[in-house]
């Protein structure tokens, strides 16, 4: 902001002709026009070439600000000389960035640094050369033993910029590890009571999912996810070491979600660049299956029930499958949980909010399922927004597929306006017809052909014949956001869609797909004949299945429709998964024996990868993974965005997930990743369990590292 209040007229006139003479010197004659824009038509950093525009706006902002800003007319990339990985971008401290020279390493910066006085004015333009970082993790091995296979194996040490730096895996807490008052993982009812089981043990749940880290004034708070039904937030207080940065949990408690009918299947999650925690709710009921005089949909939906002492009546599946956010308002540990119904409906893995503080991308765990984007009406304020989904535009079949991408609008809603049609009590039929397909397997006229959901339908199928009823565009748009969507011509033909995280250097946002299969395929199951996921829908995703999945980029771009800086305009296979001739005989990697014989993925790359973080000082994007027969035990990976190199930094233990890695670079000096080890033994090798207490959660961290700003 330049505040010109106290200028007069003739200043500001020579400040204009100040300005004028300073810019002609940045690459040729600047011009000032009569509307008071700058256009420069070129600015030289580091052999990039730049044209853009500025306006000094004079119009004075509304109270309770008064002032004259600066504002970006236009900005256009003249000469990139192909030095760097994307075009430049300039962001609202009037920074330009010129992306990461990948060849070099280094990326550029030129700070437009200003002084307006009332005897002088100028502007001038200050180059700042910023290198990236190497950071590079001690590979941990494979496990082989039945005792590493029971281990929690994690890099010893990290090496920044040649220094070595000692690191490891540190439990903050299990889950039924009683602390203070308190038992973590305990799920408790409506009225805050604790669940038991039916021989009246506690209910607790070893589903550990993502934890965040929120400092507040000079307090550490963690708030940690439990992936059940019911569902359970904790939050937790943690104490830092101020000399090794080592942290420790010293009191817990869950939230109470009572105000919002309980939390269903929390599962990953993000921190908003406003310091709160963003939680998710996956797999949302199917409201089209509930039965109206039980209530009842299936064992996994009844399971909620608990929440109201078995009441299945009291539940409406319409009220879970949301975004939550949880803001802790002080040091005292007070806070608040929001459902942002603005945002859609579906089986959220996370929202992820982009650096406008208005932009929200979020994931859809599932098969046939699409992907999201969400822009805010307001900054830090996610109550209303517009919401749209994608639909790929197939380029190429290879390394994962690649294409452009389209973005549906779905329209404009707030939480406000949902929540009305929720305290109604509204149900499926108030907002669709539905009927059974012709015995031609088409749909009848006046209905819309659709392919989408996370579960078959009633009659085993994905393939649906709907018409919205009158006047309920809204209610679809929230509440049946992945029908509605593809009644709308998006693409729903995902296949478990996991973790988003975004790289600013080169302005890249990436998407974890866990499997692709399914509905990614043409018109087949894992490689066979099989029409069951596309028969019904476009049929616009046609990729060869790899049960290995991969991690895609998809490069970002200003849409002044959309109205939104971060807006995906393509997606590709960035890191792609390798099956062994175990998953597929035509592979050329022969299946794994002797010790390594359940790993159906290659052992050097990932395998079903799920959530992931990123860390743009060192190039580095961290994979996590949530895999069955893929790999025994589930791995970690830290991938260099310059080398291609991937290194395996952890595996946990027997049938266990890598939930949510997510990296702080600095908590008072100290960089944390974030590691959950959820459910040791439930999904796979259970016979393997010698005590209850293997079974249980960690929640824990890798580090602590030096500050990774």
């Amino acid at each position: 902001m330049i505040n010109l209040n106290t200028f007069s007229a003739v200043t500001t006139a020579m400040v204009f002709l100040s300005l004028k003479t300073v810019l002609a010197q940045s690459c040729s004659t600047a011009t000032l026009e009569s509307n008071l824009n700058f256009i420069i038509p070129c600015i030289e950093l580091a052999g990039h070439q730049l044209n853009l525009g500025m306006q000094l706006n004079f119009e004075e902002s509304s109270p309770p600000e008064a002032g004259y800003s600066w504002t970006l007319n236009r900005l256009q990339n003249t000469n990139c000389s192909g030095k760097s990985a994307d075009c430049a971008q300039f962001d609202d401290n009037l920074n330009i960035t010129l992306p990461i020279n990948l060849e070099t390493g280094e990326r550029h910066v030129a700070h437009l640094e200003y002084s307006l006085k009332s005897d002088k004015g100028g502007v001038a333009w200050k180059y700042v050369n910023h290198r990236i970082k190497n950071l590079a993790f001690d590979p941990v091995k494979v496990p082989e033993t039945d005792e590493e296979k029971r281990a929690i194996l994690v890099s010893k040490s990290v090496t920044i910029d040649d220094k070595r730096y000692d690191i490891g895996f540190y439990t903050l807490l299990r889950s039924g590890q009683q602390i203070g008052e308190n038992v973590f993982g305990q799920l408790i009812d409506s009225q805050g009571k604790p669940l038991v089981a039916e021989d009246g043990s506690p209910h607790l749940s070893n589903d550990n999912d993502f934890s965040s880290l929120i400092p507040v004034g000079q307090k550490i708070f963690m708030v940690s996810h439990f992936e059940s039904r019911p569902a359970a937030m904790y939050l937790t207080e943690l104490e830092q070491n101020s000399t090794t940065g080592l942290l420790k949990a010293i009191s817990t408690k869950p939230l109470d979600f009572s105000k919002v009918h309980g939390g269903w299947v929390h599962c990953a999650g993000s921190v908003t660049p406003w310091n709160t925690h963003l939680g998710s709710e996956e797999y949302e009921p199917d409201a089209d299956k509930r039965n109206p005089i039980t209530g009842s949909i299936s064992d996994y939906y009844d399971a909620m029930g608990a929440y109201y002492g078995g009441d299945l009546l009291k539940l409406n599946p319409y009220d879970y499958g949301y975004t939550i956010e949880v803001k802790i308002l002080n040091e005292a540990g007070d806070y608040t949980v929001t459902k942002h119904y603005a945002m859609g409906r579906l089986a959220f893995e996370l929202a992820y909010v982009l650096p406008d503080n208005k932009t929200v991308y979020a994931s859809d765990d599932g098969t046939n399922v699409g992907l999201y984007l969400f822009v805010a009406d307001r900054e830090m304020d996610l109550s209303s927004g517009t919401l749209y989904a994608a639909r790929w535009n197939q380029i190429s079949a290879e390394n994962g597929g690649s294409a452009n991408l389209d973005w549906i609008n779905l329209g404009h809603a707030t939480d406000e306006d949902i929540k009305a049609y929720l305290d109604k009590g509204i149900t499926f039929t108030d907002i669709f017809d539905k009927v059974a397909l012709t015995e031609a397997g088409t749909c009848p006229s006046g209905y819309t052909s659709i392919n989408a959901g996370h579960e078959e339908d009633k009659t085993g199928n994905f393939h649906q014949c709907l018409k919205l009823k009158p006047g309920m565009e809204p209610a679809a748009s929230r509440l049946e956001t992945r029908r509605y969507a593809a009644m709308m011509g998006a693409t729903t033909e995902f296949r478990k869609e996991e973790g988003i995280t975004f790289n600013p250097v080169t302005n890249t946002l990436y998407v974890a797909i866990s499997e692709i299969a399914q509905g990614m395929e043409d018109q087949q199951k894992n490689g066979t004949t099989d029409n069951k996921y596309d028969v019904g829908g476009f049929n616009q995703i046609k990729l060869p299945y790899n049960l290995c999945g991969g991690v895609y980029a998809l490069d970002l771009e200003k849409n002044d429709t959309i109205g939104s800086r971060y807006v995906a305009k393509n997606m590709q296979g960035l890191v792609v998964g390798r099956m062994t001739q175990a998953y597929a005989e035509n592979s050329t990697l022969p299946a794994y024996e002797g010790p390594f014989a359940n790993n159906k993925c290659d052992l050097d790359s990932i395998a079903n990868p799920d959530n992931i973080t990123f860390i743009p000082e060192y190039n580095t994007l961290i994979i996590g993974e949530d895999t069955g027969s893929g790999h025994q035990n589930d791995m970690i990976w830290s991938y260099n965005l310059k080398t291609k190199v991937l290194t395996r930094i952890q595996t946990t233990p027997y049938g266990s997930e890598t939930t949510s890695p997510y990296i702080y670079k600095d908590i008072n000096g100290f960089g944390y990743l974030m590691s959950v080890v959820q459910h040791p033994f439930g999904e796979s090798d259970d016979d393997k369990l010698n005590e209850a207490q293997e079974a249980f959660g960690y929640t824990g961290y890798i580090g602590p590292f030096p500050s990774l700003k």
